[in-house]
C-alpha cells in the first residue's frame, strides 16, 4: 500500500477526534475506546453510573466502517478458534489498565497532542508493556491457530453493532442515556457516526494499530530471529496521527501545555505507568490495541470479537467495582486490578510459550 494512505489514516483519526471534542465530546476525549465502552455498557444497563450512559456512535462506526470496507475489498473472512476465553479475559484487562490511566492508547495520543504532559508517563508505560509482550512473542508465545468459520460467525459483532445503531436512533425504553456527566457530553450524532465510520474504514484498509506502530520501533534493526519485514506503515500512521491532532488542537484552541488542571488526568504517575504497561503487554499478546480489536472484529475475526466482548464486560466491571482513575488519583480497587492483571498476563505468557519457536506467523502478520 502507498505510504500516503498511512498518512491519510493519521489525518482522519487525528483531525476527526479533535473535531469531535470541539463539537461536544469530553475534553481530550474526541475518541477513547475504553471510555466509550464504559458509556455503552452503561446504556445497556450493565452498570448503574448515571453519568456514564450513552450508546457512543463512534464505537458503532469503528466496527461498521471496517465491515463495509472489508466487504468492498473482499477481505471479509470469518475466522476464529484461537483461545477465545483467554482473549476475552485479556480484553477485559485492557480496559482495566486504560481506566486507571484514564484513557485508551488513542486518547493517550490525543492527550499528548493537546499538551497534557501527564500522558508522557502513560506513553512510557505503554512502550514498556509492548517491549515485554514482544519478548514473550519472540520466545514462542502463541494462543493457537485461527481457522475459517461459517459466514454467520463473522456477522455476530457487526450484527450487534447494527442492533446498537437501531437502539441509538429509536431510543427504546431499555436503553439508558445520561443527562449529566461525561455521558451527556457528546458531539452531534451525524458527526460522531460519520467519523467512526471513516476511522473504522481507513483502519481496516491500513491495519492501523497504536501498539503495532510502536512495536515497529523495536522490530527495526538486526532482530532477524523475529523474521519480520521492515514495514513502516503503522509507524507512519502513528506519527501522522500525532502531528495532525497537534495541529488541530492548536487551531481549535484546545491546546494547553502543562501538567496541572488537565482534563482526564491526575498525578498518580506510578499507577498510570503500570496501567498502560498492562495495556501494551496485553495488546501484543492478542495482536492489537483496543481500537484494532474493534476493527478486526468488523472484518469477521471472531478472536478479536471475543476480545471486544471481554472489553465490554471489563468496561462494566470498571464502573461496578470502582476501578477507574479520577482527578483525586487511583482508587485501591484500581491498584489491585492493575497488579492482579499484570500477574495474570505474565502467567498467560509463561503458560502459552512453546520453546524452540520464534515469532508465530499470526503475530508477524499482526505487527506488519
Amino acid at each position: 500500500m502507498k505510504k500516503y494512505w498511512f498518512v491519510t489514516m493519521g489525518a482522519v483519526i487525528g483531525v476527526g477526534a479533535v473535531l469531535l471534542s470541539y463539537a461536544g465530546n469530553p475534553p481530550n476525549t474526541g475518541i477513547c475506546v475504553s471510555c466509550f465502552l464504559e458509556n455503552v455498557a452503561g446504556a445497556l444497563r450493565l452498570h448503574g453510573n448515571i453519568r456514564m450512559q450513552y450508546l457512543r456512535p463512534e464505537i458503532i462506526g469503528f466496527v461498521l466502517g471496517s465491515f463495509a470496507v472489508s466487504l468492498a475489498r473482499r477481505e471479509f473472512a470469518p475466522t476464529g478458534g484461537s483461545s477465545p476465553l483467554l482473549r476475552f479475559l485479556i480484553g477485559a484487562l485492557l480496559i482495566f489498565g486504560c481506566s486507571v490511566f484514564i484513557g485508551c492508547p488513542v486518547k493517550m495520543v490525543l492527550r499528548l497532542a493537546a499538551g497534557d504532559l501527564n500522558a508522557i508517563v502513560g506513553a512510557a508505560g505503554l512502550v514498556c508493556g509492548i517491549y515485554i509482550g514482544l519478548a514473550f512473542v519472540e520466545n514462542g508465545f502463541r494462543l493457537g491457530e485461527s481457522r475459517p468459520l461459517p459466514l454467520a460467525a463473522g456477522l455476530i459483532v457487526p450484527g450487534f453493532m447494527f442492533f446498537l445503531l437501531a437502539a441509538l436512533v429509536f431510543e427504546p425504553a431499555f436503553i439508558a442515556k445520561s443527562v449529566k456527566g461525561a455521558g451527556a457530553l457528546r458531539a452531534p450524532l451525524v458527526l460522531s457516526l460519520g467519523t467512526g465510520l471513516l476511522v473504522g474504514g481507513f483502519a481496516q484498509a491500513t491495519q492501523f494499530c497504536i501498539t503495532g506502530g510502536i512495536a515497529r520501533v523495536f522490530l527495526w534493526g538486526p532482530r532477524e530471529v523475529m523474521n519480520c519485514p521492515r514495514s513502516t506503515g503503522l509507524l507512519i500512521s502513528l506519527v501522522s496521527f500525532f502531528g495532525f491532532a497537534l495541529a488541530a488542537s492548536i487551531l481549535t484552541g484546545q491546546f494547553n501545555l502543562g501538567i496541572h488542571g488537565q482534563p482526564s488526568s491526575n498525578d498518580s504517575y506510578g499507577w498510570a505507568f503500570l496501567g498502560m504497561a498492562m495495556v501494551g503487554f496485553g495488546s501484543i499478546l492478542i495482536r492489537g490495541c483496543p481500537l484494532r480489536q474493534l476493527v478486526a472484529a468488523g472484518q469477521g475475526d471472531n478472536d478479536a470479537g471475543a476480545a471486544v466482548m471481554g472489553m465490554l464486560v471489563g468496561a462494566a466491571l470498571v464502573q461496578n467495582w470502582g476501578i477507574a482513575g479520577n482527578p483525586a488519583g487511583t482508587p485501591l480497587a484500581g491498584q489491585v486490578a492493575v497488579l492482579a492483571g499484570l500477574a495474570l498476563l505474565f502467567l498467560i505468557g509463561i503458560l502459552n510459550r512453546r520453546r524452540g519457536y520464534g515469532i508465530a506467523p499470526e503475530f508477524q502478520a499482526g505487527l506488519d
